[in-house]
Formats: C-alpha cells, structure tokens, sequence
C-alpha cells in the first residue's frame, strides 16, 4: 500500500504531454493527485501519489478511457454499460458522432453501470457514435478576482465579449466543508437602502435571509435596487456618527440567475452597467431556454466564486440567487429521469438536503476576513407559502422577507408586507456601535403599531368610522402614513439606515409619548423631542 511516492521521468521540456493527464491502471482503494510541475532546470515532472481511505470493491479505473456503450437516455441523463470503476460525482467528456463535445457528472452507480447528467442536454446522443471518456475529476471551475465585473453562462463561461478568464484556482463547486466550531456569529448590518428592510428586517453580515415573492410581482427590481444600494456600515474613528457604504472596496456581489427569460437577463445587464454597480458585480445568467440540468451547478458555480472572493480575497460578498423555484423544478426534472420516489407535489425527497448544500454555505469563518451573505429570491407557485420550495427553505434560512401582491395592486413599491417578514440574526447587527442605539426600540415599535393598524382598519370595516375612538384613529392615520412613507420607496431612492430611523421617529410623533410603550424613557427623551411631526 502506497502512503505517498514521487517519480521523477526525463522528459522533453517541450513535450505538450508535460501538460496532460495520462491514462493509469491502479486500484480503486488509491486516489491519485497529480501534481504536474516542472522542476528548476524545465525537465523533471513530478506525479504525487496518496492513499485514500473509503472502501471500493476491487477493480481497475480507468482514467482517460473513452466507452462508447451507451445504452440509453432518459431527459438529460445518460445510461452507460461496461464501465470499469466509475465514481460518484466524476466528471465525463461526451463527443457526439458531429464532433463536438459535452460535458457530464456521474449520478448514480451500479457495478459496472453508471448515470450521467449531461449540463448542455441530451439532444443529438446516440449509442452508435457517442463516445464517452471519463476525467477522474470532479466538477472544477475557475476562479479569480478578475471574475467581478463580468458576465458567464450558467456553466461559468464568460459571454460578455471580454478577455479570457486567467483562473488563480480551480475549486470543486461543492466547496469545502466548514468546521461548525470555526465559524463566527454573523454581526454587523448589510445596508440595502431600503427602509422596510433596513430599520425592521436588518440583515447581519453572513445571514441568510430569502425573498418569498409570486409570479409577476417585481422581486426582480428590489434584487436590481440591492445590487445598487447595498453595502456596509461602518463606525469613523473618533467620531460616534456612522458612514454608510463604509468598506465600500471591499464589497463586492455575486449575482446568479436561474431559468430566467431574455428579457429579464438583459434588465440585469442593462440595470447594473446603467448604473456604475457593474465593477463588484459578477453575473451569472442561465436562461428558460438553457439546458435544464445547467441550473443545477449554477448556483454552486456562483457560491464557489464568492467563496474565493470572500476567504482568499478578503471581500463582503453579498450572494443573489434567482430563482430558486427554477432550481427545485431542475431537481424535479432530474428525479423523475431517474424514476426516484417522488415526495411532496413530485419533488424529491432529498430537497431539503440538498437546498441545505446550496444555503449553508454563506457565513462566516474565524480568521478570515470575508463573508458570505445570501439573498435567495423565490417565486412561489399560486402564493402558497406552504409550497415544499419555500416551506423547506423557512427552516434552512434565518428568517424571510415577504413580497405581498396586495400591497402591489395599491401601486406600493417594494411592496415588502412586515409583519410576515423576520430576521432572526437582527439583534446581533443593530445597536449602538452598529447602527443607533435607538434602532431595536424603533424596530419594535413600529411593528407594534402596524399591527395594531391593520386591526383597528379590519374593526372599522365592521363598526364604521364612528364608532371607533380618538387612539383608534391615531392608528389608522399611522397606518396609511407607514405605508405611504415608509413602505413606499422609489426603485432609485436610497435611504440610509440613520435617513430610515429619523423618518421612523416622524411617523412614531403621531402618538403621544404615553403611547409609545416598547421605547425606553431614556431613549424618548433622546429623540422623540428632536423635531415636531409632520
């Protein structure tokens, strides 16, 4: 049994095969890692060897054969016969009988047979012609810092008509396992410039957070509008004011779409270059009429790069991903292919694990100065919130942020509903040092009054104006007030989170300060006083 060896060949410098990964015969007990390098004086290259430690039944693996036995295709998935020692998740090359090449993933295996998902779609393949060649690899992309300001399919390739990438590493998209015990707590806000979720759903650096939204609502602007505005919070030294936008060099956003419509890739590329956002932005767009299977990897391949930006590069990344329905059909689709149990309404019953490797990977690590902060956007089928997609997504991620259609069809924008909406990490990113020592008790006070808004407007349908009291009119003019104020917000209209608090603190004036019971006296006496009500 190997532990580790090196071999040391004599070769031609300019041999191109220094370059390539030749085919070995091994058992399947070992893991080969090819390390090909050139020595000091461009002649020596250098094959590292390593155990590796999970069982596999006996066998030879063949890397860099090619099979042509193919036995069928059901959707995007391959069915190969007579394979000797395939291994999950390994990549293939597959040349169809045209020439040109695809590139796939190993699903399933089975002895000697083995499924694949092929990322461009199974059309054109045949068993007479195709050949396949299994990589040994698993599923790699490039990364480099170069990356932000570019646009890439939804297999990583760029189609904005710039330079090549020059990769600084090739990282699997699975990414890597985190030590729960190395990550830190996520503190410190996220700025989003919008007041609804500023002031009531603040958002830590290293949550994860989700848009529930429905078709035809316009969760597709307020992901622009973040895009534009977000950034971070940062105190000044010697001063007790904060600066928004603070690190700003340091922010950067990886923004991946998933099954959307050229129209709407084109609102991302016109709305972020429009707007100057477009330098800390890396876009990732797969579109309807992308192959299927495609928007499985591209949320990895999305999250891989922030993952890179934010633990090697030392960048706040804010991570969008839309929409994550598509993602869930994909899943369907692929589940189906493979005649897989079906749960809930068709899905598999993996999705939540699997939704779990796609969101668990935002955080944050202990040394490392980046960050990772998700907004996962989805559509939710006929607005039922009990759908598996966004059911299972409420008990992965720390909280929701809710897109209603009634406050739409009033013409609100972001029509942002606040009382089904939470943040649960959002007392570790406000406060004093953060934001305002007076940001929770406003918080808390505006949902408060809202609620009790919404109760009195239902009891005046019943009862009739009249019959209501002077408090119950208070509550009804701050409720059409918050709504048109505070809730409404031009899709180019920024607010900062002290702009946000000071426009709270107008709205809370309404009321007498005998009204005002979820704000301490100390903080009434700071800032209830500071102007009188509009």
């Amino acid at each position: 049994m190997f532990t580790k060896k090196e071999y040391n060949f004599q070769e031609n410098p300019s041999d191109p095969s220094l370059h390539l990964l030749a085919a070995v015969h091994i058992s399947p007990r070992l893991r080969f890692l090819f390390q090909i390098r050139r020595s000091e004086n461009n002649s020596d290259l250098s094959m590292g060897v390593e155990q590796n430690n999970h069982d596999a039944e006996e066998g030879t693996l063949e890397i860099g054969m090619e099979y042509r036995t193919v036995s069928g295709v059901a959707g995007p998935l391959v069915i190969l016969d007579k394979v000797k020692g395939p291994k999950f998740q390994e990549i293939v090359n597959i040349r169809l009988g045209d020439g040109s090449t695809r590139r796939g993933q190993v699903l399933e295996v089975d002895g000697e047979k083995a499924v694949v998902q092929v990322f461009e779609g199974t059309s054109g393949i045949d068993n007479k012609y195709t050949t396949v060649q299994f990589t040994g690899e698993v599923l790699k992309t490039p990364v480099s810092l170069d990356m932000l300001g570019r646009i890439f399919n939804g297999s990583g390739k760029p189609i904005d008509n710039g330079p090549p990438i020059l990769p600084e590493a090739y990282l699997d998209i699975s990414g890597s396992s985190i030590n729960p015990s190395e990550r830190t707590y996520p503190e410190e806000m996220i700025q989003t410039g919008i007041s609804t979720i500023d002031v009531m759903n603040s958002i830590a650096r290293g949550q994860k957070i989700p848009l529930f939204s429905a078709a035809g609502l316009p969760h597709n602007e307020i992901a622009a509008q973040i895009c534009r505005q977000a950034g971070l919070v940062k105190r000044l030294e010697k001063s007790n004011d904060l600066l928004e936008g603070g690190e700003e060099d340091n922010f950067a956003i990886v923004f991946a779409a998933m099954g959307v419509n050229m129209e709407t890739a084109q609102f991302f590329k016109r709305d972020f270059e429009e707007n100057g956002s477009m330098e800390r932005v890396t876009l990732f767009l797969n579109l309807a009429n992308d192959p299927t299977i495609e928007r499985i990897i591209t949320p990895r391949i999305a999250l891989t790069t922030a993952e890179y930006l934010a633990y090697e590069c030392g960048k706040h990344v804010l991570v969008i991903l839309t929409d994550m329905s598509s993602y869930a059909d994909a899943l369907r689709e692929v589940s189906a292919a493979r005649e897989e149990v079906p749960g809930r309404r068709g899905y598999p019953g993996y999705m939540y694990t699997d939704l779990a490797t796609i969101y668990e990977r935002a955080g944050r690590i202990e040394g490392r100065k980046g960050s990772i902060t998700q907004i996962p956007i989805l559509t939710m089928p006929n607005d039922d919130i009990t759908h598996p997609t966004p059911d299972l997504t409420g008990y992965i991620t720390e909280g929701q942020i809710y897109i209603d259609r009634q406050l739409y069809n009033r013409q609100i924008y972001p029509p942002i509903n606040v009382l089904p909406s939470l943040s649960r990490l959002m007392k570790s990113a406000i406060g004093e040092g953060m934001t305002r020592r007076d940001h929770a008790d406003v918080s808390n006070q505006l949902y408060a009054n809202y609620a009790i808004g919404k109760d009195v407007q239902a009891m005046k349908a019943v009862v009739g104006e009249e019959a209501l009291s002077s408090e119950d009119l208070l509550y009804l003019e701050f409720l059409d007030k918050f709504e048109r104020k505070f809730v409404t917000q031009g899709a180019y209209d920024t607010r900062n989170i002290f702009q946000s608090l000071d426009l709270a603190w107008t709205l809370l004036r309404i009321f007498p300060r005998e009204l005002l019971h979820r704000i301490p006296a100390k903080t009434l006496d700071l800032f209830y006083s500071r102007e009188s009500a509009n």
